[in-house]
């Protein structure tokens, strides 16, 4: 008797769970804002390691003389994310304004941290803090854009986020591999723009940055989507459909929608050569997994599908042809597509687009090729997995 009602409490447990993200979601998908802004140019600066990206971002921060403003998914409470707040403690007590909005769920600082940043004078602020209703869908949902804005002249978005184990020190996932980009010009005045909504959402604070002034012309033709689960997999769809020759797909979570995965399938169909990037070792338990209801259809297509061995893969990159790439903080999964709040960069010049082609081939090289009798050979556990986290895959 006892054991049927834990069952039928379980039951109900799920079914609830069941009814609150469906309704969440539907809520979601009205009032999602997102914003595509105008093709601009500038001056872009590629960063695929954590310490030349920190050298220069801890460097800019040092120069500010007016503001500062940083959204991250995660600043971990370790030596490298107290260095970075040490710094922007210091710059408030300068008199340069420091905001501060980093993801409830993301985030690893403490109480203590937070406290003593608010007694320095930063201004700081969680985004996305679960409520009713919807409780669970809300705990599903991440604002997972990066973005650094300085003195409204120089501008920061991609993949990386501040803590130790961007500089390879997680003896666990070992050399970090990951794509950001710094953007001085045109464009900055957007993803400030972009900083500003965000913060205005969760503080109801308005921001009034200061007027930004350019001088000559730019070599980087760019621009900036910020998306919030609603219109991601149809741009991603696009631009695999423009696809004539090769794709080139990097990330770390291979889990698309089934449309999205189907457009792939096509383009291997008319002659496009598919390639995929992911890691081999995993930062979750089902991640793995999660990629191989794909991999198999993907391969016996044609498409080929490489899993780099040196480290943690965590770049989030899309190359078309020669002609087009998306570096930014979406990956190729479900949760970015339906759930979170993310800003990818769309390039356009040709120079900048081979330059990160060939550092994804380079990565590649580095990597090893999954082949049809590597799956055949999974072990019962290992399909196990895969089939649960068919059922988990939005969450992942």
């Amino acid at each position: 008797m006892i054991a049927l009602i834990i069952i039928g409490l379980i039951f109900l447990l799920i079914v609830l769970l069941i009814i609150d993200f469906t309704c969440g979601s539907a809520l979601h998908r009205k009032t999602a804002k997102e914003r595509l802004y105008p093709k601009r140019n500038g001056d872009v600066t590629f960063y695929t390691e954590g310490y030349d990206l920190f050298e220069q971002l801890f460097s800019d921060v040092r120069n500010a003389t007016k503001s500062i403003h940083v959204l991250f998914y995660i600043i971990r409470s370790d030596e490298v994310g107290q260095e970075f707040l040490t710094l922007l403690k210091e710059k408030r007590q300068q008199g340069v304004e420091v905001c501060l909005l980093l993801d409830w769920v993301g985030s690893s600082l403490t109480k203590k941290d937070i406290q003593l940043l608010r007694e320095k004078g930063i201004k700081f602020s969680f985004t996305h803090k679960p409520t009713f209703p919807f409780l669970f869908y809300k705990l599903n949902t991440r604002n997972h854009r990066k973005i650094t804005v300085i003195d409204n002249s120089i501008g920061y978005i991609g993949g990386f986020n501040i803590g130790k184990e961007y500089l390879g020190f997680n003896p666990k996932l070992g050399a970090w591999k990951d794509f950001h980009i710094r953007i001085t010009g045109e464009g900055v005045a957007d993803l400030q723009s972009q900083f500003c909504e965000d913060w205005k959402r969760e503080t109801e604070e308005v921001l009034y940055p200061h007027e930004p002034s350019y001088n000559g012309t730019f070599p980087c033709s760019f621009q900036f989507k910020a998306t919030d689960g609603k219109t991601l997999e149809q741009d991603f769809m696009t631009m695999i459909e423009k696809a004539k020759k090769d794709i080139y797909i990097g990330t770390p979570y291979f889990v698309p929608s089934q449309k999205l995965f189907q457009t792939l399938l096509d383009a291997i169909d008319r002659g496009v050569n598919v390639n995929i990037l992911t890691p081999l070792k995993a930062d979750h338990p089902l991640i793995p997994d999660s990629a191989f209801p794909y991999y198999k259809p993907l391969l016996k297509k044609g498409g080929r599908v490489f899993r780099h061995y040196y480290g943690f893969y965590h770049s989030k990159v899309i190359v078309i042809d020669d002609v087009m790439c998306d570096i930014g903080t979406a990956n190729f999964d479900k949760r970015s597509l339906f759930l979170n709040k993310e800003i990818n960069c769309y390039m356009y010049s040709p120079s900048f687009i081979l330059q990160v082609k060939k550092i994804v081939c380079d990565n590649i090289n580095d990597a090893e090729e999954l082949m049809l009798e590597d799956i055949k050979k999974r072990t019962l556990f290992q399909k196990t997995k895969e089939q649960i986290s068919k059922l988990v895959s939005p969450l992942l």
